[in-house]
């Protein structure tokens, strides 16, 4: 059993061997175009890209943003690690900033510490990447004005926030751009992909044109910017055209399996679930939970395993990796005790309702059987 497998089936098959019979096999087409406008329905906004992966996006929105060498940028520490490569990718610095308990998303007043460090060392960071985790959004209320007063750059990591809202504005559409992503393991897919928008189309144009490898419109190959090979392609466009379809369908499965685990669960010591804030409209992508003691945490995973099951502890701070080891962080240890603490159960939206029986009941009896 996979913590999050692909929901495919016949809608799927049926766009994607229309997309095959159409002829449009290279790259552009016309399910690409109308993906684009399906997701940029879903934002409110007029600027929709997709593109190969959720990185690629991220690489985009930040270069988009003025991001350079040697730029500092403000990131979210409790994430997966594409959050921060992308900065990376430009010649900046990632400045890790720590998570708030409420949501376990940026916090606004570690946010604001990091922001007035940096002004009084005279390097105000050009953007901050706040991630929106799984599957709930970061209190925007609370950061985009600290960001704004500076001159800071917002950009919207909804990887896996795809269908969420923050009281009743929908995830991506929240910053200054957005970037979502539908890796097989999200709460949609395209097998792998990624989309960038923007309320800016002229915006959304120039990400277009640099991940089309910066090709000038002359006959022959003309160049000059520097460009990348980052669109997705038609008919991967075209399943994800399905998947958008049956996505409130998939988002309610998975709200179902929490409220599952919840109801089971509840009354088992030392076990608690993510808190979703009142703001948050939660698209169910995870089930997380955090145990008391991190021992037990590990003695599930092994027990889950045992029985071919998948788990995950939460994501291991950004700060803690040794790949950004010296990097600065503002941090009050919120994410690492949550890494050291929590854990992902299976939350696919493909799951029956006796197989998330099975995941709980041997969550609970290992709880109940240690010492």
């Amino acid at each position: 059993m996979y913590l999050s497998a692909p929901d495919v089936g016949p809608l799927e098959r049926d766009y994607l061997l229309r997309a095959f019979d159409s002829g449009w096999i290279a790259p552009a087409g016309p399910d690409l175009t109308a993906f684009e406008s399906d997701i940029a329905a879903i934002t409110g906004w007029p600027g929709a890209v997709a593109l190969s992966s959720g990185t690629a996006a991220l690489h985009l929105a930040l270069l988009g943003c003025g991001v350079g060498p040697g730029d500092d940028v403000l990131v979210s520490t409790f994430t997966f690690a594409a959050s921060a490569n992308a900065i990376n990718y430009c010649g900046a610095n990632p400045v890790f900033v720590d998570s708030d308990a409420t949501s376990w998303n940026m916090s606004a007043a570690l946010l604001a510490e990091a922001i007035d460090r940096g002004r009084r060392a005279g390097r105000l960071p050009k953007a901050a990447v706040v991630v929106d985790l799984y599957g709930q959004t970061a209190d925007y209320d609370a950061i985009a004005p600290l960001l704004a007063e500076h001159g800071i750059a917002l950009i919207e990591d909804a990887a896996e926030a795809l269908g969420a809202t923050y009281k009743d504005r929908p995830a991506g559409a929240l910053g200054d751009v957005g970037v979502f992503s539908f890796n097989g393991n999200k709460i949609m897919t395209t097998s792998g992909g990624g989309v960038f928008v923007s309320p800016d189309a002229d915006a959304a144009d120039r990400v277009r044109y640099l991940a089309t490898q910066a090709r000038q419109p002359a006959v022959h190959y003309e160049h000059t910017d520097i460009g990348f090979n980052y669109r997705l392609s038609n008919l991967l466009a075209a399943l994800g055209r399905a998947q958008l379809e049956r996505l409130p369908q998939m988002s309610k499965r998975r709200l179902e399996i929490n409220q599952q685990y919840r109801d089971v669960l509840s009354d088992v010591d030392g076990l608690t679930f993510m808190p979703v804030p009142e703001w948050s409209g939660w698209n169910g992508w995870l089930t997380c939970v955090v145990l008391d003691d991190t021992t037990t945490r590990d003695a599930i995973v092994a027990a889950l395993d045992a029985a071919d099951i998948e788990s995950r502890p939460l994501w291991k701070p950004m700060h803690l990796q040794p790949v950004f080891a010296g990097a600065p962080v503002v941090e009050d240890g919120t994410s690492q005790d949550l890494f050291e603490h929590g854990l992902c159960l299976p939350s696919g939206s493909i799951l029956s309702e006796s197989d998330v029986a099975r995941v709980a009941d041997i969550v609970a009896s290992t709880v109940r059987s240690r010492p």
